[in-house]
C-alpha cells in the first residue's frame, strides 16, 4: 500500500514556487564564455614492440624436433606448434582441460611424465631448446 502513495505522488506536478524578482544591478555585464585551453595533444603509444629473448630462434633437441621440428625457431613458435600437436592429436584431457595426456612423442619431451600440466609444459620445454 505503501507503494501505492508513492506512486500516486510522484504522478503529481510539483507545486510552482513563487519566483523571486532580482533586484535591478547597475549595469550587469554578461559574462563573457571563457575559451578553452587548448591541451596538448595526447602522444601516440607506437606499437608494443615484441622482447628480443622470445624472438631469438632457439635450437630444439631432437626430442623435440620429432614434434615441432628441427629448424630453430624462437620460443613462442615452439608453443604454438605444441599447441597445434596437441590439439591435432587430442591431447587435452578431456575432464580437466588444463592437464595434456602426453603420447610417446611428447612424454620424451616431458621428461617420462605421461600427464603434464599445460602450466608445468613452458618448463619442460625449456629444458629442450638452446
Amino acid at each position: 500500500m505503501a507503494t501505492k502513495k508513492k506512486k500516486a505522488a510522484a504522478k503529481k506536478p510539483a507545486p510552482k514556487k513563487a519566483a523571486k524578482k532580482a533586484a535591478p544591478k547597475k549595469a550587469a555585464k554578461k559574462a563573457a564564455p571563457k575559451k578553452a585551453a587548448k591541451k596538448a595533444a595526447p602522444k601516440k603509444k607506437s606499437a608494443r614492440k615484441p622482447n628480443a629473448a622470445f624472438m631469438k630462434p632457439l635450437t630444439p633437441s631432437a626430442a623435440l624436433a620429432a614434434v615441432v621440428g628441427s629448424k630453430a625457431v624462437p620460443r613462442t613458435e615452439v608453443v604454438k606448434k605444441i599447441w597445434g600437436y596437441i590439439k591435432a592429436n587430442k591431447l587435452q584431457d578431456s575432464k580437466n582441460r588444463r592437464m595434456i595426456n602426453a603420447d610417446d612423442k611428447l612424454k620424451v619431451v616431458f621428461g617420462g611424465k605421461s600427464q603434464v600440466s599445460m602450466f608445468d609444459m613452458a618448463k619442460h620445454l625449456g629444458k629442450h631448446l638452446s
